[in-house]
């Protein structure tokens, strides 16, 4: 039987509805009988929407369930709007095989003791509704950071490697309080799997006191320490988090990139040149910032720019993963982001501010101002 002039088969097409004859970005898609079905908290910003529209789209998940205080703008997922603190969120939970975990809050600017309560809190219910729907698989998020940076580290350290950080960084108690919970969860909860992912310096889109130290003039270097710097691109941590969602790898394990850069490497990349400093005068100013409020990022943050913390990722290596960036890469990206803000000691100055007070000159200026306030109270002490 011969086929239809081209133009009464294209006439056809336009008054035939069927599936088959729709132009092919209007065919709906086809329905998903396989896969796990993959809720996404803090599913409406940051890494929580890029995972949930790549889960999404993806063929291998059968649906996406959601989850945050607001509507997000990925229409294909199933969306339920509620603090990950209320309870109700188990019958939110129910259907679900997977929790992604990602409605944390690690701002800089957050009130330390609000951000615990809710990070901590958050993590507690989103694991205990979970093991009372029956979820088999909850997916946490935390930082290589937990690792601790310490002068003495292996260069990469094992993804088994002690946790040695302390709480004295921004958001790493949290973090550590965040693992705790989630090695504890399995023993309480028989048949509850948590998967912990620790991305290293997370770029695109984020802000952290890490990525604020490549917004000053100069990149400040403690005399005698030698930095490693080992990035993670958004992109990559959405495709490991996608593997464990997948459970195409459990337990505890980094993603970044392959290898690290030596803080020479950085700055010929960078063109940024370095400012250095006695390990006591570097310290002691950041801590007395913090403390009278000049700078939103405590002492123990610097730690992270002194000593190596770069980790294998071997394991994602070990079931096929393989990051798209490299570390000069995702440098490159990070200076383009960061182009045009200006962060002293961490804390954001707007351009009349930073031109103002020059390059070395403003960092300068900081470290002298925290001087002054001590030689103030010490004046107080003795009158």
């Amino acid at each position: 039987m011969s086929s239809p002039d081209p133009q009464v088969r294209a006439a056809r097409n336009l008054t035939d509805p069927s599936p088959e004859n729709a132009p092919e970005e209007k065919r709906p898609r086809a329905p998903r009988n396989r896969g796990p079905v993959v809720a996404v908290t803090g599913a409406a910003t940051g890494i929580g929407e890029l995972l949930t529209a790549h889960l999404a789209a993806s063929d291998a998940i059968k649906q996406v369930i959601a989850i945050d205080e607001r509507r997000g703008d990925v229409s294909e997922a199933t969306w339920h709007i509620l603090d990950v603190r209320d309870p109700a969120i188990a019958e939110k939970l129910r259907g679900a095989d997977v929790v992604v975990h990602l409605a944390l809050d690690l701002d800089l600017e957050t009130d330390p003791a609000a951000r615990t309560a809710y990070n901590v809190r958050g993590t507690q219910t989103v694991l205990t509704a979970a093991a009372a729907v029956g979820v088999h698989r909850v997916v946490l998020c935390t930082s290589a950071m937990v690792y601790g940076a310490l002068a003495d580290n292996d260069v990469p350290l094992s993804e088994d490697a002690e946790l040695r950080a302390t709480a004295e960084a921004t958001g790493v108690g949290d973090l550590l309080e965040i693992e705790r919970l989630g090695r504890r969860a399995p023993r309480a909860h028989p048949g509850l799997n948590v998967t912990v992912v620790r991305p290293t310096v997370l770029i695109g889109g984020t802000d952290t006191a890490l990525t604020r130290y490549f917004e000053s003039p100069r990149l400040l270097v403690v005399a005698g320490s030698r930095p490693a710097w080992q990035f993670c691109h958004v992109d990559d941590l959405v495709t490991a988090l996608e593997y464990a969602a997948l459970e195409k790898i459990d337990g505890e394990f980094a993603v970044g990139c392959d290898g690290w850069l030596e803080q020479e490497e950085v700055e010929e990349l960078s063109g940024v040149r370095r400012m250095e400093l006695p390990s006591a005068v570097a310290l002691g100013a950041a801590a007395r910032l913090h403390r009278i409020g000049l700078t939103p990022s405590p002492a123990g943050d610097l730690a992270y720019t002194m000593h190596p913390w770069v980790v294998s990722v071997s394991r994602l290596h070990d079931v096929g993963w393989r990051p798209k960036w490299t570390n000069e890469e995702v440098l490159g990206a990070l200076l383009e982001e960061v182009e045009g803000r200006h962060t002293l000691a961490g804390r954001r100055l707007g351009r009349k501010d930073a031109t103002a007070a020059g390059a070395a000159g403003a960092t300068v200026a900081l470290l002298g101002a925290a001087a002054v306030v001590r030689r103030a109270r010490r004046a107080r002490r003795r009158i």
